[in-house]
């Protein structure tokens, strides 16, 4: 019976191998199919990808490059129905170098009454977005998109820009088959990696290839017999073409998992860096760079380092700033916050000014380049120490080649008695220290005015706290009153502003409510929440029914109420990518417990202590009796904030020690 079964998976993998993936050729074996067979509770799957990248030599222009590509999806539900629309990114940047999207052709196939219909993607259906003053993007959303459908689509990028863009190996979806080529011509010379961080290894050939370029010049005759004419001579070049080769089956999805900085910093990629030109006859180019070098041409730029040393649009507006402030700490805080309400972030990253400062700042909108620099263009007209730090967000990965394209945000770093003070006046909410979490991202470049730079550490180098007072009253009809007092500290702070700054009172009694059914919450109040140096302050008093379960003889109860952590979030048994906590954080339970009258203690949960990996993750609970009252002293202290996978096992297993530990009830009698 075995070998009957083994005998059918190869034959299904060979038809699966054989099957045609000519654009339109779709079967009705494809749009039958309603799981994919390698992982069921895929969504959609990749069932072809093709992508060929060349460079074609045009007269009088030289080589340029042609990006073809071509894609067919699976959609098995409507889950599945995000990967129905596609965007594509291109150079805007100069209209001499701009890239162009050619041949683009798209077409959705569905099955009726066992018939193949498709639907063709109409032009009034494909959109063209502005990104920002370098960058556009072509999108589509697919037409007809039903579950069990399949799309299609193919298109090539013509562009005269030589740097590759990173060619995906592996997406969040199943591939079923995935053909790569890249060919390059001799005269360019890349570096090429495979994202080392990434679970899934490709197996890729490289070799070489002849080719030739057919020249031509136009030649002038003036014989006396004959008169003028004019002909073309023809030259050839024979040259090689390095090329690059994968032809995959079965590469399977990018799981995602939570707390992960950014997914594809683990995808399987092929990453291209050009390090140098030569060509016959020509002096050697060398373009390998390094961070410095990368640094002080961004900061030499028009769109950078010049626009810092304007200054005559602040008028009188600095002086008016700073005010009253004669500390230089002081002068920092009015500025920082005199840029974020002047100039408002109009959604678009970038290190370059994308309106200029004079122009951002009149209109008062600006990309975080306009911004940021404005920001430090104020403080050192103030004869402050400040300087610009380039940085990588995120979801812009960490860059593995010293390149431009490594950053993509910038903010403003200051030097003062009290250290150096980092600041991003794009969002409401940030503060002294206190950034956007989404640029909590390893390390950021600084550069300084007279063009050298160093690596700035962006990791938060104090906890972030929570700091949470609990009365709990208990009565005889096994319900609980009282009050709570929350306190909030920098990115926990930042946190809770950022969730709830559109929130009403009924709309936060709401959200504290809906932690438990049996809760009533009256009397709220919120201090400092648009005070963004100051800690957040919330406090409410309470009624919780049926606080207390009566069992028998006895009465239970969790000293934390509805605040407990209900369950782990971390519940895989492996993990393959690290765990990112962005900031390291403290939180601190301080409870006391009135007994009801003619109730006494029964048993209390022991105290303990737990340590994850030395002092990175720290628990201790402390419970003691007194008279008619319980209190209690409950930490959580988490001072790591990436967890690698290998010490996962030892992290999941501290964290739900926390959980089962603070899920403990304590145990009262009737006297």
């Amino acid at each position: 019976m075995k070998y009957i079964l083994l005998f059918a998976c190869v034959f299904t993998f060979q038809i699966a191998i054989a099957q045609d993936y000519k654009f339109g050729k779709v079967s009705k074996e494809e749009l039958k199919e309603t799981q994919h067979p390698l992982e069921p509770n895929a969504n959609a799957a990749v069932l072809y990808r093709s992508q060929d990248v060349k460079f074609t030599y045009v007269q009088d222009l030289g080589f340029v490059q042609q990006n073809y590509v071509s894609e067919r999806i699976k959609i098995y539900n409507k889950e599945g129905f995000e990967y129905a629309t596609k965007r594509i990114r291109l150079y805007d940047g100069d209209k001499n170098t701009e890239d162009v999207l050619k041949s683009l052709k798209a077409y959705t196939y569905t099955l009726e009454n066992n018939k193949i219909v498709e639907t063709k993607l109409g032009k009034n259906e494909i959109f063209e977005e502005k990104i920002n003053k370098y960058w556009k993007a072509t999108q589509f959303a697919m037409p007809n998109i039903k579950e069990g459908c399949v799309i299609e689509y193919k298109y090539m990028i013509e562009s005269e820009l030589l740097a590759i863009d990173e060619i995906p190996f592996q997406t969040t979806i199943p591939i079923n088959k995935l053909d790569l080529r890249v060919g390059t011509p001799e005269y360019y010379k890349y570096s090429t990696i495979v994202n080392p961080k990434a679970t899934y290894y490709p197996q890729l050939k490289q070799f070489n290839e002849q080719a030739k370029i057919t020249l031509s010049k136009t030649r002038q005759s003036n014989a006396r017999s004959v008169g003028s004419a004019t002909s073309l001579d023809y030259s050839t070049i024979d040259y090689f073409i390095n090329v690059i080769t994968s032809n995959l089956v079965n590469i399977p999805s990018l799981e995602d998992e939570a707390y992960v900085d950014n997914l594809s910093n683990y995808q399987a990629k092929l990453i291209m860096e050009l390090k140098s030109i030569q060509f016959p006859n020509e002096p050697f180019e060398n373009l390998s760079t390094s961070w410095e070098e990368v640094t002080k041409t961004i900061y030499d730029s028009n769109d950078f380092g010049q626009q810092l040393k304007r200054s005559g649009y602040f008028g009188n507006d600095l002086d008016t700033a700073i005010a009253g402030a004669t500390e230089p700490i002081e002068q920092v805080y009015h500025i920082f916050n005199f840029v974020k309400s002047k100039v408002k972030w109009n959604g678009t990253y970038g290190y370059y000014t994308e309106l200029g400062v004079k122009q951002a700042y009149k209109q008062g909108v600006g990309n975080v380049g306009d911004i940021n620099l404005i920001l430090i263009a104020m403080l050192r007209e103030t004869g402050l120490d400040a300087n610009p730090v380039l940085i990588s967000t995120k979801d812009n990965g960490i860059p593995l080649f010293p390149t431009r394209r490594g950053f993509n945000y910038v903010i403003c770093a200051v030097n003062t008695e009290q250290g150096q003070v980092l600041l991003d006046a794009t969002e409401s909410f940030t503060s002294l220290n206190v950034l956007p979490v989404k640029i909590l991202n390893w390390q950021g470049r600084l550069i300084r005015k007279d063009g050298s730079s160093d690596w700035v550490s962006l990791s938060a180098s104090q906890a972030s706290k929570e700091i949470v007072s609990l009365n709990v009253k208990l009565d005889s009809d096994l319900s609980a009153t009282g009050k709570i007092r929350n306190q909030y500290t920098d990115y926990k702070a930042l946190e809770y502003r950022n969730t709830y700054e559109n929130y009403s009172e009924d709309d936060l009694i709401k959200a504290i409510e809906s932690k438990n059914g049996n809760l009533l919450v009256s009397n709220i109040e919120v201090e400092d929440m648009n005070v963004p140096v100051k800690p957040v302050l919330l406090s409410y008093e309470y009624q919780l029914d049926e606080a207390l379960e009566e069992i028998g003889d006895n009465y239970y109860f969790s000293p934390l109420l509805f605040l407990k952590i209900k369950e782990s979030p971390f519940k895989l048994q492996t993990r393959k990518y690290p765990i990112d906590l962005n900031f390291p954080t403290s939180r601190k339970y301080m409870v006391n417990i009135m007994l009801p009258e003619g109730f006494q203690v029964e048993s209390l949960p022991e105290n303990v202590k737990l340590e994850y990996n030395s002092n990175e993750g720290e628990f201790t609970y402390l419970i003691r009796e007194n008279g008619s009252m319980l209190q209690l002293v409950i930490t959580l202290n988490l001072n790591n904030t990436l967890i690698l996978p290998t010490n996962y096992e030892q992290f999941k297993q501290f964290f739900e020690l926390v959980v089962n530990k603070q899920a403990e009830k304590i145990v009262l009698k009737k006297v």
